[in-house]
């Protein structure tokens, strides 16, 4: 029995070794999970602070680029309104250009066709004033109104009512919804004869 009692021993000194080993692998199990949990972490942060740098960097370029679109936006605003304008220059200069050379014509014919080359061109210019949505403001005859109208003087008159505007100076402009110059306009005064 002695030898089956040294065995038994043997037996329980080796379950208690094996028990301390699971205790202790358990014991290292977390520590190594741990670690790894640690390490992939930190892998995940790295990749989050790579895309967050490319992200800050991409948006960075897109102001940069948009405000280069802005400024040359800005700068070259009026191209198409001078792109338009340019053929009624054109047709000035032929204008004065071609009244030089009519030195045989008579002089009304040669006043003639200059004066409806410039009423040609007044017409044109116009239209392109029209086409970027500038038009002119109605004045004469109608009530005078201060937002729109700038009054230069006031005179008598017989077939125009008071306060009713006599003559037009210079033309008022709107530019789509705003005013872009007032008209210059003269007021009446009513029938001054009937006072």
């Amino acid at each position: 029995m002695s030898e089956e009692k040294k065995q038994g021993e043997i037996l329980e000194e080796e379950a208690v070794l094996q028990e301390e080993e699971l205790l202790v692998e358990e014991e290292a199990d977390p520590v190594q999970d741990l670690a790894k949990e640690l390490a992939d972490t930190k892998a995940e942060v790295a990749e989050q602070k790579d895309q967050m740098l490319r992200i800050a960097a991409e948006f960075e370029n897109y102001k940069k680029r948009m405000t280069r679109e802005r400024t040359a936006a800005m700068k070259y605003a009026g191209e198409p309104i001078f792109r338009e304008i340019l053929p009624v220059v054109d047709n000035l200069e032929r204008a004065v250009s071609h009244q030089g050379e009519t030195g045989d014509v008579d002089a009304d014919q040669g006043l003639a066709s200059l004066l409806e080359g410039v009423q040609l061109t007044l017409k044109s210019l116009l239209s392109t004033l029209e086409k970027f949505e500038v038009r002119s403001v109605d004045s004469v005859g109608l009530p005078f109104d201060p937002t729109v109208q700038e009054a230069l003087t006031m005179e008598a008159s017989d077939t125009v009512p008071a306060n009713h505007v006599l003559n037009e100076f210079e033309k008022g402009y709107h530019y789509k919804d705003r005013l872009l110059r007032a008209a210059k306009v003269i007021v009446s005064a009513g029938d001054q004869a009937s006072e």
